[in-house]
C-alpha cells in the first residue's frame, strides 16, 4: 500500500542501521550495537554477516531480543564483517519479506542492503522497474535501489551505485555489504544521521547513531556527510561523492524526539540541544506555576532546561512503565486511550493541589496529550500547562517518519487556542522556529540553519515527488498562496 493512505498512528520513529568491518565476532558487534539502536523501530531485526566468501543472513520480526532469542542464530553469523538493522515501516507492511539487511544473491557475487529513510520517488520508480521486467520480493521501497544498481552493472558496482543513488530522491542512509568490502551512502541533505567510528583494532564501525559506538568501546571518527559514499575494505576507509551538489539539512524530530539523548549528531549532543528548547521555551512560553514536570522519556531533557531557566522545582509528576507495548500499535482510538494509561501513570502525592507545566516534545494528533491532561487533573492537580519544546507540527514528513499526510495533525487543522481547548489545559505555549534552531545550533551548517524544519513550516529540502499532488490536495488556500511564494 501506498505510504499516502497508511493511518498516521504517533510519532513512530524510523530505522537503525549498524556495520562492522574487520573486527572477530563482527554480528556479535553488530547485535550490540542495535541493541543501542532499539528504539528506532521495534518491528523487526536482522544482521548479515560476511567471512570474506559468502554472505550469511538472519532476520525476523519483533525486537531484537526476540528476533534472536536462539543463541544459534547469531553463532552461525561467522565472519570479521556485518551489517544489521532495526526496523519501524515507514513503507512496506510488517512482513518477514520487509526485514532488513536484503540479502541478494548474483552471479557477480552476493550483496547486503541495509536502509533508513523513505523514498520519495519510490512508486514512480518502481513502477518503470516492474516494467522493465523487475520482479520485487518486498514491498519495502530499499529494495529499488538494488535493482537500479542491476540496471547500470555493466559499468562496475561503484559506478553502477552512483548512478543509481543519483535515481533515487529523499532522506536516506544505506548501509550495503559485499564479501570484501561495506560501503555506506548519505543522501544530499544529510536528513538521516550516520557516522562512523573506529575499534581499537582498526576495525571501522558505521552507525545511525553515536550512542551505539560507545557499547562495543568503538571511538567517534566522523559524522557521514551529505553526497557522500564511503567504502571500508582491507585497505582501510575511502571517502567518495555520488554528488556534489549538497546541502545539509537534518531532520530536526532527530533532536527533538527521535535520536537518544546520549547521542552526538553533526556535533550537537541531543541532550544539551533539549534542554535548550526548554530552556528557551521557558522565555517565550512561561508559566506562572509550582512545579514543572516532563512527560517520560524523550521530554525529561527539556523539562529540565525548562525548569532550570524559571528557577521552579522540577519533578517527577509522570511515571512510565517501562514494559509496556507503545500506543501506536493499538488499532483503534478507544485501545489507544487505553493503553496512555497503561504506559502512563501521574504521581498523586506530588500533583494534588499544585499548578503544574509539563513539558511534552511535541503533539502529533493530540490524544496521547490530552489523556495526560485529563490524568493529573484527576490526580488533584489545580492547574495544567502544557508546553510544547517544538514548533506545531502543521505539516507531513516524507523522509522516513510515519507521518505522510496532514489527516490526523493536529496542528494542521486547529489554531494553538482550539487545541488548548480540544486537550483541556489550562494554556498551552510552543517553542518558535527560530528558537529551536538556535537551541540545535548545528556547528557544521554552512549558510542556512542545517535543519529540516519543513514540518513546522512546509518548506521542504528536496522535491516531494510521488507525494506533491496528495500533499498539494491538502494544502488549504492560503497555504497554497504561500507556497507558490516559496
Amino acid at each position: 500500500m501506498h505510504p499516502l493512505f497508511n493511518e498516521i498512528k504517533s510519532l513512530n520513529e524510523e530505522c537503525g542501521v549498524f556495520g562492522v568491518f574487520g573486527a572477530p565476532d563482527a554480528s556479535q558487534l553488530t547485535y550490540l550495537g542495535l541493541h543501542n539502536l532499539q528504539h528506532r523501530g521495534q518491528e523487526g531485526a536482522g544482521i548479515v554477516s560476511s567471512d570474506g566468501e559468502h554472505l550469511y543472513q538472519h532476520r525476523d520480526r519483533g525486537l531484537l531480543s526476540d528476533a534472536f532469542a536462539d543463541p544459534n542464530d547469531l553463532k552461525k553469523l561467522v565472519g570479521d564483517s556485518s551489517i544489521g538493522h532495526v526496523r519501524y515501516s515507514t513503507t512496506g507492511r510488517n512482513s518477514i519479506q520487509n526485514v532488513q539487511p536484503f540479502l541478494f544473491h548474483f552471479l557477480d557475487g552476493d550483496v547486503a542492503l541495509a536502509h533508513n529513510g523513505n523514498l520519495v520517488n519510490a512508486v514512480s520508480l518502481r513502477n518503470k522497474l516492474e516494467k522493465q521486467g523487475a520482479i520485487f520480493q518486498s514491498s519495502s521501497d530499499t529494495e529499488i535501489l538494488i535493482h537500479l544498481i542491476r540496471n547500470h552493472i555493466k559499468d562496475g558496482f561503484i559506478s553502477a551505485l552512483k548512478q543509481s543513488l543519483n535515481e533515487v530522491h529523499g532522506g536516506f542512509a544505506f548501509l550495503l555489504l559485499q564479501k570484501d568490502r561495506m560501503i555506506a551512502a548519505l543522501d544530499p541533505n544529510g536528513i538521516r544521521p550516520l557516522c562512523i567510528g573506529k575499534l581499537d583494532n582498526g576495525a571501522y564501525v558505521v552507525s545511525s547513531e553515536t550512542c551505539s559506538l560507545d557499547i562495543i568501546g568503538a571511538k567517534f571518527v566522523r559524522d557521514v556527510q551529505p553526497g557522500e559514499l564511503i567504502i571500508i575494505d582491507r585497505d582501510g576507509m575511502k571517502i567518495d561523492h555520488f554528488t556534489k551538489n549538497t546541502h545539509l539539512a537534518i531532520c530536526s524530530m532527530e533532536y527533538i524526539y527521535f535520536a537518544r539523548p546520549d547521542s552526538i549528531i553533526h556535533g550537537v549532543t541531543v541532550h544539551n540541544a533539549r534542554k535548550r528548547m526548554g530552556r528557551l521555551l521557558a522565555r517565550e512560553a512561561p508559566a506562572d506555576v509550582d512545579m514543572v514536570i516532563g512527560v517520560p522519556n524523550s521530554s525529561l531533557s527539556a523539562a529540565s532546561g525548562y525548569a532550570e531557566e524559571l528557577g521552579l522545582p522540577y519533578e517527577m509528576g509522570l511515571v512510565k512503565n517501562q514494559y509496556v507495548a507503545r500506543t501506536f500499535i493499538q488499532p483503534t482510538q478507544a485501545l489507544r486511550e487505553k493503553s496512555v494509561k497503561l504506559k502512563l501513570s501521574a504521581v498523586r502525592g506530588v500533583v494534588a493541589g499544585k499548578k503544574i507545566a509539563v513539558i511534552d516534545d511535541s503533539i502529533v494528533r493530540g490524544t496521547t496529550s490530552k489523556q495526560i491532561v485529563k490524568m493529573l487533573k484527576e490526580a488533584g492537580a489545580k492547574e495544567v500547562h502544557l508546553r510544547i519544546a517544538s514548533p506545531p507540527f502543521r505539516f507531513p514528513c516524507f523522509y522516513g517518519i510515519d507521518i505522510s499526510t496532514r489527516a490526523e495533525l493536529m496542528a494542521a487543522h486547529y489554531s494553538v487556542e482550539e487545541m488548548r481547548k480540544i486537550i483541556g489545559a489550562d494554556s498551552l505555549g510552543f517553542l518558535s522556529i527560530d528558537s529551536l534552531i538556535k537551541a540545535i545550533d548545528v556547528p557544521d551548517r554552512g549558510a542556512s540553519s542545517g535543519l529540516t524544519v519543513a514540518y513546522f513550516n512546509g518548506k521542504y529540502p528536496t522535491k516531494l515527488d510521488d507525494y506533491e499532488a496528495g500533499y498539494l490536495a491538502s494544502l488549504n488556500a492560503q497555504e497554497r498562496r504561500q507556497r507558490k511564494d516559496l
